[in-house]
């Protein structure tokens, strides 16, 4: 697999708490046949890259050791139209202190360059979600983070486990958290924000997280 980076130039609050949570390093690069990624700028200028985290298949499932924040996509998975996409994520540790986000991304295109586009859905174990896009080096904040009662918490031992997908369908474009719609956009007013959603599809997490992702699938609404 080509090591591939993000040209992303996210914000990034609590300079003294990132500075705590340094991008870890875990051998083993990706695995899965088809499989390929890019990670986030700031990253990238640490000197780190894609093989930096351990994407490899356990079973039916992805299981994912990651070290810097990335998006991880198969090219054969596109969609377009009317569709719904979505998988089971589970946290196996969530770090209480400064809890790491993962989801999925729909619309990407031109991801391999400098004007690659994308929009995700993540959530959070602390109950939280968000919806970002990339549009080439520019992040847009659609929707900041916030508390949902669909996005389930971490219980006792740390492990956090939510469905998380989108669905399009007519003119509306959906976050699913768990089967909830916890925002719905409008494919025709929205459009300057959320911009296409036909084409790729494929993974967004944050980094170092100790994540299984299973059931990731594409289906009619």
């Amino acid at each position: 697999m080509r090591t591939l980076v993000l040209l992303v130039a996210a914000s990034v609050t609590g300079t003294a708490l990132v500075a705590q949570d340094a991008d870890r390093t875990v051998k083993g690069g990706i695995s899965v046949a088809g499989w390929t990624g890019r990670i986030d700028r700031r990253a990238a200028s640490q000197g780190k890259t894609i093989a930096d985290s351990k994407f490899a298949a356990e079973g039916s499932d992805l299981r994912l050791s990651v070290g810097p924040a990335a998006v991880y996509w198969n090219p054969a998975n596109t969609a377009s139209g009317d569709y719904v996409v979505k998988a089971t994520f589970k946290e196996h540790k969530m770090a209480a202190s400064h809890p790491h986000s993962y989801g999925i991304f729909i619309g990407g295109s031109a991801l391999e360059s400098e004007t690659e586009k994308l929009m995700y859905c993540i959530a959070y174990g602390d109950g939280t979600y968000q919806i970002r896009s990339f549009n080439g080096a520019t992040v847009t904040t659609l929707v900041d983070r916030a508390a949902h009662p669909a996005v389930k918490k971490a219980d006792a031992s740390g492990v956090a486990t939510n469905e998380i997908g989108w669905k399009v369908q007519g003119n509306k474009v959906s976050c699913l958290i768990n089967g909830a719609e916890a925002t719905t956009f409008s494919k025709t007013e929205d459009a300057a924000k959320i911009g296409s959603v036909d084409g790729l599809y494929g993974i967004r997490v944050s980094h170092n997280l100790e994540l299984t992702v299973s059931g990731l699938a594409k289906s009619k609404p």
